[in-house]
């Protein structure tokens, strides 16, 4: 609280989802309290600035308005909310998030993009241009008779808020305007429109930012309306201001969902980069606001970093951030022992009943652990824990658990290695601050190292209720050598809104390549968007000398999908700079590389205007006399047993009003360590010992523990002090490496050359040099067989290169991550903490298939001595059998997945290297594990897998397998789930699709349906198992491509019935306009997916084409056909299997 002159208040107030924080500046007098029955009065209050989570929490439980969502006709499955988690488990696989609509309309309605080129003199009365620039043909106009009644069956079902996308609204809003003009005359109270809140091409972000905004606006609206009715008739002169996601202040009428999601962490941002970038520090800051259920992390380096596009709960939200990474780790993130591991989180113990020593019966948490250590003194704490809310924490309660907790984990170590030492409960407890502390570090790294800058080189602000507990092991961790910590760290969020700024955003689509021309009129889109954004500044009364105006442009390269938000760069003498250039360097700091001679194109113009508030601004105070007197209290735990000291090498700087600097000069602390590596054989298994410091391989043959050929490898040896130690190695799909077609998907290949370059062993560097002219011939010619020479090489050798650059640049990262490791705590210690993750990872499974083996029912498993043998098999659609004989030791907890009785390799290409039978099996084995382990080599130690030589999972080195990691690879996968019993077989397939010509090429997967489980429903449209490519947007499908995408839904009904139905198939219609080679690589379009447990089968997929004389033509599941102009490819994918009998 501070103290100002004038007489009247001032208020900053973060409303959080638990507590709410309150900064206030009153004057030098008291003047005594308000009833609560009472009016706030308004002429005692200055302004007030608010942040709230109401929006956050609304959206996180799902506690938002009844919305429906109006979207193009045929094109309602594009904002379906279907994930795929990155912790991997059957149960949440497959999760189908909660739509935020309850009803979906489509209108009959549709506008398409016209090439200049196909501009003709007598249709050019129906062509008009979007405001991207771009030419668009209004095919079917809006019919508003047609809408009326579908809308008044809304508001019949007690609906009256809607979301609004429409395909090309960003560049042809009107049929958007004209529905919310008919749904407002009709008593809907509130329409979102895609094509005002954020006119950007890509209807997929597009429509959930309108479905977030109209399911959260209404609520913001009812919590605004009830926060102001507390204040007396004076409120319209009163300055209120709500804090934005992107770190400015706006108005209340122009508060609305989609922008306020991160309104409370938006103001923690401005809080500490405005209180101490450049007043304290000199260097780039990370913000670091440790809550109770979770851990925000930011970067600031001068000007607020943001995104314009983020997913939160499984939203996506397209509108200007800032770029704020959460992880679930916090005071309140429960701590477990599973298989030989601490674990922190992700589940939070919540605020009731709370930690152990909050004495509410509570369960261990990240608290309770720095209760334990000191880090948390009780002395400090009001009492106001346990049943009457007035005792203070309970360290015994929390001893007492621990010494439980240590039985657990001594009994463990015991059993590993009868000689190890029993751990303390100090022990214990640092293990799990540990952990916690590198969980929240690799948010932290993401925003820093995998944007090419580094960590080292900042300085961290630790704020939040937690923060400061963990701020010196978190700088430690991260090599930072400064730590600044607020004096207002508990409430710097809420501080922070008193000095943000006000902020108004204006952005436009506009395509075109970059030049000269195009930049000019850039240019003046730039002043037009300029004055709008003034004008709204101006009329809330700020000067003309206090707005500031940032302008944008939204770049990427041709034929890339990766836009850079690229800020107007100003030269030395005060002149623009070239956005060109900008965004070349920004491509190549984040990317490590350039692309040679590519367009480069303009998608957005976006102007930012910013009214300086100046009211309340920290400032340095002038240096005092004398010697200050302070006291601190400083408490690390190193050596374990209790022992606490304070570690020489730290100095404290208490440093004018704001901020405790702690500066580390020493390097003998260690901390948490935890790194997974890949490790990678293939390097020395093909070249021996022929491998110095500065070479680099790249190999893709199957044979070499590939997949397919354009699944790249690229492998750096690491060496320390001259001994090899370590591989680091990278996987990349190129979307072109030759072959008989374009796209390196050919359908029909029957040998390997005929697919593109295969390359078992290759020195892509040697000795620190770029072997160009290598690569470059192996690339363009796919075989030394002269007959091969008719192969073509690949169609993009520059693309390849850089991708390649980019690669050996991802591992020269990692390999300089693994160094520091080395170098901070020795190369013993850190290949021993690679053997733990493997013997974590080895427990993990054990445990499992002890587990299954005692679940297994003899109806379904023979049972010999402590082993259940359970013997299961599937086809491919040409009648290859995939046999497997599953044998699981219950006792040891090991497995036999033996697939003799496999058929021989098939004269096709869908034989499936090796490598792909083991990474279904270890797929299979992480679902089934139902417990958060990372990929590596121990998962498969407890197995065993015999695969017969000559089968076709077991293909010679000639053979074609392009199909084997795209479709094979799925019906492995359903063959071993369905042998452990755990779910009905998914789609099995990838439907691959490619099409081109000698201009370009395109390929895509298309998702089906997921089977049904034992305890939940099958997932419609999505990507399964060994698969999880997003789609393209149908707006840059359009935009990019030849196209016109005619309907793109679930297939009804083609799930498998069961108690748990199977999840629907997908069904895709896609017109070409112009002549093009298609090629369809597909499964199950003979055989169906199998339900289980009596449940039926799942709907088998089909593929037509429907010619341009309106014949329908059956093109089976593997074909290539040259398509003429106005003929549609339709795609039925399959549904998945049922489970259990009705």
């Amino acid at each position: 609280m501070g103290s100002v002159d004038g007489g009247k208040l001032r208020f900053c107030i973060d409303r959080g989802g638990t507590f709410t924080d309150v900064y206030a500046e009153i004057p030098g007098r008291s003047e005594g309290r308000i009833p609560r029955s009472s009016k706030v009065p308004t002429d005692k209050i200055e302004w007030v600035r608010m942040g709230t989570t109401v929006a956050t929490n609304a959206l996180l439980e799902r506690k938002g308005e009844k919305i429906a969502l109006c979207v193009t006709k045929a094109s309602r499955i594009c904002c379906r909310l279907v994930t795929r988690p990155v912790q991997i488990s059957l149960t949440s696989l497959y999760q189908n998030h909660q739509n935020l609509y309850e009803e979906v309309v489509e209108i009959d309605e549709r506008v398409e993009l016209v090439l200049a080129k196909d501009v003709k003199s007598d249709s050019f009365a129906s062509i008009v241009q979007g405001i991207s620039g771009e030419l668009v043909r209004v095919v079917k106009p809006l019919n508003e008779e047609a809408l009326k009644p579908l809308l008044k069956g809304l508001l019949e079902k007690g609906i009256t808020c809607l979301a609004v996308v429409l395909l090309h609204s960003y560049t042809y809003p009107h049929h958007e305007i004209s529905v919310e003009k008919l749904a407002m005359s009709l008593g809907f109270k509130h329409v979102s429109l895609s094509s005002a809140l954020t006119p950007m091409v890509r209807a997929v972000p597009r429509g959930f930012t309108a479905c977030v905004d109209a399911y959260l606006t209404p609520v913001i609206k009812e919590y605004l309306k009830g926060f102001i009715s507390k204040f007396d008739e004076g409120l319209s002169k009163l300055n209120v201001l709500f804090m934005q996601s992107d770190g400015g202040l706006a108005p209340e009428n122009r508060f609305s969902g989609h922008k306020a999601v991160l309104s409370g962490p938006a103001g923690g941002v401005v809080g500490y980069s405005q209180a101490l970038f450049g007043l304290e520090t000199e260097k780039p800051l990370i913000g670091f606001d440790m809550g109770g259920t979770s851990t925000d992390v930011s970067r600031y380096a001068g000007s607020y970093e943001h995104v314009i596009e983020t997913q939160i709960s499984g939203a996506i939200i397209q509108a200007p951030q800032l770029e704020i990474n959460t992880v679930a780790a916090g005071g309140g993130s429960k701590l477990k022992f599973q298989f030989g591991a601490f674990r922190v989180g992700p589940e939070s113990v919540g605020a009731h009943p709370g930690p152990v020593c909050y004495r509410k019966g509570g369960e261990l948490a990240v608290t309770d652990a720095n209760l334990i250590l000191g880090y948390v003194i009780p002395d400090y704490f009001p009492a106001i824990f346990g049943p009457s809310e007035d005792q203070p924490l309970d360290i015994n309660a929390t001893r007492v658990e621990f010494e439980k907790l240590a039985k657990q984990i001594n009994f463990y170590r015991k059993n590993q290695d009868p000689a190890a030492k029993d751990m303390t409960v100090e022990e214990i407890a640092q293990g799990f601050v540990n952990v916690a502390n590198e969980t929240m570090c690799r948010p932290i790294r993401q925003l820093t190292e995998m944007k090419g800058h580094e960590t080292k080189n900042h300085a961290l602000a630790c704020f939040g209720g937690a923060g400061p507990q963990h701020a010196c092991a978190i700088a430690r961790s991260l090599g930072m050598k400064e730590v600044l910590i607020h004096k207002f760290c508990g409430i710097l969020s809420a501080y922070g809104m008193g000095m943000a700024d006000v902020v108004e955003e204006e952005q436009e689509p506009y395509s075109a390549v970059y030049g000269p021309e195009s930049v000019l009129e850039a240019s003046n889109r730039e002043a037009t968007l300029l004055r709008r954004v003034k004008k709204k500044l101006l009329v809330q009364g700020f000067k003309e000398e206090n707005i500031t105006t940032e302008t944008y442009l939204n770049l990427r390269y041709e034929g890339t999908d990766t836009a850079i938000m690229v800020k107007c760069p100003i030269n030395e003498n005060g002149s623009r700079g070239d956005y060109a250039v900008e965004f070349v360097n920004l491509f190549q700091q984040e990317y490590g590389f350039k692309l040679q001679n590519r367009n480069i194109l303009i998608c957005d113009v976006r102007v930012r205007g910013i009214g300086v508030t100046n009211i309340l601004k920290p400032r340095a105070l002038e240096p005092g006399s004398g010697t200050p007197k302070l006291k601190v209290d400083i408490r690390f735990t190193l050596g374990m047993a209790g022992t606490i000291h304070l570690c020489s090498g730290w100095k404290i700087w208490y440093m004018g009003m704001s901020s405790v600097v702690l500066l580390c000069k020493c390097s003998s602390c260690s901390c948490a360590f935890r790194s997974y590596v890949q490790h990678s054989q293939v390097a020395t298994e093909l070249l021996g010992d022929n491998l110095n410091e500065g070479d680099v391989l790249v190999t893709n043959h199957p044979c070499a523990g590939g997949s397919h050929l354009p699944d790249i490898t690229v492998v750096t040896p690491v060496f320390d002090k001259g001994k090899l130690v370590f591989f680091v190695a990278s996987r990349g799909h190129h979307a072109e490496i030759g072959g008989i077609t374009p796209g390196s998907m050919p359908p029909f290949s029957k040998s390997i050359w005929e697919e593109g370059a295969a390359i078992k062993a290759f020195k892509l560097v040697e000795k620190g040099n770029f072997q160009e002219e290598g690569i470059s011939q192996l690339l363009l010619f796919p075989s030394a067989d002269e007959s091969a020479h008719k192969i073509p090489g690949t169609r993009r050798l520059q693309d390849n290169l850089s991708d390649l650059r980019a690669q050996i640049a991802a591992n020269q990262r990692g390999i300089s991550l693994i160094k520091e490791l080395i170098e901070q705590y020795g190369l013993e210690t850190v290949q021993s903490y690679m053997k733990h993750v493997q013997v974590n990872a080895e427990g993990a499974v054990r445990e499992m298939l002890k587990s299954v083996a005692a679940k297994v029912s003899s109806e379904s498993a023979k049972v010999e001595g402590d082993s259940v043998i359970i013997e299961e098999e599937d086809s491919m659609d040409d009648g290859s059998i995939i046999h497997l004989k599953l044998t699981i030791d219950g006792q040891r907890g090991e497995a036999f997945f033996d697939f003799s009785g496999t058929s021989p390799e098939v004269y096709g290409n869908w034989n499936a290297p090796e490598a792909v039978t083991a990474a279904a099996v270890i797929y299979c084995l992480r679902c089934l594990v139902n417990v958060d382990i990372p990929l590596n080599q121990g998962c498969l130690a407890p197995v065993k897998i015999y695969i017969p030589p000559g089968c076709f999972l077991s293909p010679s080195d000639k053979a074609a397998v392009v199909g084997g990691n795209v479709l094979t690879s799925q019906r492995i996968t359903d063959v071993v789930l369905t042998a452990f019993q755990a779910c009905a077989c998914s789609q099995g397939c990838m439907n691959n699709l490619t099409f081109g010509d000698d201009t370009f090429g395109y390929y895509e997967t298309i998702g089906g349906g997921s089977g049904a489980g034992p305890s939940w429903n099958g997932t419609s449209g999505v990507q399964c198992h060994m698969t999880n490519t997003r789609m393209t947007d149908p707006e840059i499908f359009e935009q990019r491509y030849p196209v016109l995408l005619h309907r793109f839904g679930l297939r009804e009904n083609s799930g498998g019935a069961g108690v748990h139905r199977g999840g629907d198939g997908i069904v895709r219609e896609i017109e070409f306009r112009r002549p093009v080679v298609v090629s369809i690589l597909s499964e199950r379009r003979v055989l169906a997916p199998r339900g289980l447990k009596g449940g039926k089968d799942g709907a088998r997929g089909a593929n037509y084409l429907i010619t341009k004389d309106k014949r329908k033509v059956y093109l089976g599941g593997k074909n290539t056909v040259e398509v003429l102009a106005g003929e549609t490819l339709q795609i039925l994918t399959p549904g998945g299997g049922g489970w259990g009998s009705l």
